[in-house]
């Protein structure tokens, strides 16, 4: 149910979409098809016609208007690349979070109720003036007790309701999309809206993104490339964050890191490691690494900040995406394709021959250009839209990591223009695979588990003895279980169920019927005849329809 709020809402949404001139994409839907001749006999629409720019352009001013939620929602709909239209994504990927402040005021109280206490018993000094402000959160300078300096993160008020409810309408307008549009089948709209609310939700939670912070600044303790700022957790809660001020100048300030005597190719050398670092080392990557967030001390070290997206991959898609890009490299596309198959990322019943042809027709072409002039991230892009033709569905890590490694190969080319990603990802790559097979990987993996087999061990020979004095006595049994068998029993037993359930109706409503004609024949009560005929071809009547329903 629709509340006036949200019915408002709607209306605004409406008008706006209406003002910019996006009334014939709405037509365009198969519900309004019976109706689209009024646009085309309005002179209004012929007048504006050749005046308006681009649909691409005309969503991505929509959506600015739309307000903070909606410029979000844009912003991850832009690294959605595997869906959504090049064009779209390029326009949508120009949306700038830039948002009108709250009141200092209002982020003092937030603080002290997030903490319950004046600010001035947690706080030396609290700048009312933020340092940044963005759809979700503000940020606010300010010193501890100690002298340190700090900045504090605190949650816009109010912003979780917004949120759930645009997202809300986001829902609805998905739906309506997934009845009425044809293309929505192709660009699944309710799964977008979904990865969004999670994203958005999660952000909402700036104790999660603390831990995050946490444990970026865990695994580069000490590095001499990445720095992370320092959590303070005792200041921290779900809608207030306290990390260390770090100073550094914007990665985009390019000039000003020349005029530091920073090497470029080096730093977007280093950019790449740092990507690499993260994924195959750690297993934990910075999933928001836009220009941003990304920051550079004079001496040449990164310091990244805002870690509210972050991700992970498994250890059989670690192995499986080194192997992929490998075999890439290699132009290896029928390994490239079993790989595929072998971890699952296709249907098993894929045929390796045509899906290895598919991804030849893609990457022969990338090819042949100088190696320092191909994509690696356009390249990913284009491997997992073939895949799609292969009913792949692609998992949100590795949406992730495409979209994360989009952010750093343009980062890295904007520093010098000469970088070959490729060149510095293979060697990295081959290291990592040596690492993980051969002697040393096993001794490795023997020494994490021995523990475990340790603990073990003693209880084999109990164990192995039953099992052989049960297979000799002959009460040895396999149990097999699977979702398919179990689902396939299942259904058997209300197969059977219905077929006993119609075959009671039928009887019931034939004896009924027979009740009804030959009642008076053998000499029975009309009344009672009727009664029980009635009640009999009834209730066999009802059976029936209930179990022809369950079929």
């Amino acid at each position: 149910m629709i509340g006036f709020g949200e019915a408002m809402r709607i209306i605004h949404i409406n008008r706006v979409l209406l003002r910019h001139g996006l009334d014939e994409v709405i037509l365009k839907a198969h519900l309004f098809r019976p109706i689209r001749f009024i646009l085309y006999l309005s002179p209004w629409y012929w007048l504006r016609r050749n005046k308006l720019p681009s649909y691409p352009v005309r969503m991505r001013q929509a959506l600015e208007d739309l307000g903070p939620i909606f410029i979000k929602f844009g912003q991850i709909l832009s690294t959605r690349r595997d869906l959504l239209p090049r064009e779209f994504a390029d326009e949508f990927a120009k949306l700038q979070d830039a948002v009108p402040p709250f009141p200092g005021t209002q982020a003092r109280a937030q603080i002290e109720h997030a903490f319950g206490c004046p600010i001035e018993d947690l706080l030396d000094d609290f700048d009312e003036t933020p340092i940044a402000s963005a759809s979700v959160a503000q940020v606010h300078g300010a010193r501890l007790k100690d002298g340190k300096q700090v900045v504090v993160k605190v949650l816009r008020p109010d912003i979780e309701r917004v949120i759930r409810r645009d997202v809300g309408l986001l829902h609805l307008i998905a739906n309506l999309a997934n009845r009425y549009w044809g293309e929505a089948r192709r660009l699944r709209p309710l799964d977008v809206v979904e990865d969004y609310k999670r994203t958005v939700l999660d952000e909402l939670d700036l104790q999660l993104e603390a831990a995050n912070a946490s444990q970026l600044r865990r695994n580069w303790e000490g590095s001499d490339i990445l720095y992370v700022p320092e959590v303070y957790w005792d200041l921290t809660s779900r809608n207030a964050l306290v990390m260390e001020r770090i100073h550094g100048t914007q990665i985009s300030n390019i000039d000003a890191l020349k005029a530091q005597g920073i090497s470029m190719q080096k730093l977007g050398e280093q950019g790449v490691e740092v990507f690499f670092t993260q994924v195959f080392r750690d297993n934990f990557f910075h999933a928001d690494m836009h220009p941003g967030n990304i920051f550079v001390e004079p001496s040449g070290r990164y310091i990244a900040v805002d870690f509210g997206i972050v991700g992970s991959l498994t250890t059989d898609d670690q192995r499986y995406l080194a192997e992929n890009l490998l075999a890439f490299f290699n132009r290896d596309y029928r390994r490239v394709a079993e790989l595929h198959v072998e971890s699952e990322w296709v249907p098993s019943g894929t045929r390796v021959d045509e899906f290895e042809t598919a991804i030849r027709s893609v990457c022969e072409p990338i090819f042949n250009k100088p190696l320092s002039e191909i994509s690696f991230g356009h390249f990913l892009l284009n491997l997992f839209q073939t895949a799609r033709r292969f009913d792949m569905e692609v998992q949100p890590q590795l949406v992730l990591l495409q979209k994360t490694l989009l952010y750093i190969e343009g980062l890295g080319r904007q520093l010098y223009p000469e970088l070959d990603l490729w060149a510095t990802a293979k060697p990295y790559l081959e290291r990592w695979m040596e690492q993980q097979v051969g002697p040393k990987a096993f001794a490795r993996k023997l020494k994490k588990n021995l523990p475990m087999m340790t603990e073990y061990a003693a209880d084999m020979p109990i164990l192995l003895h039953k099992v052989l004095r049960e297979a000799s006595e002959g009460r040895l049994e396999l149990t097999l279980k699977s979702k398919e068998l179990t689902q396939l029993r299942r259904e058997t037993r209300q197969n059977h169920r219905t077929l006993v359930a119609t075959i009671s109706g039928a009887a019931m409503l034939i004896s009924g019927a027979m009740l009804l004609t030959l009642g008076p024949s053998i000499l029975l009560p009309a009344s009672m005849t009727v009664v029980a005929g009635a009640a009999l071809s009834s209730l066999g009547g009802v059976i029936l329809v209930q179990s022809w329903m369950k079929s």
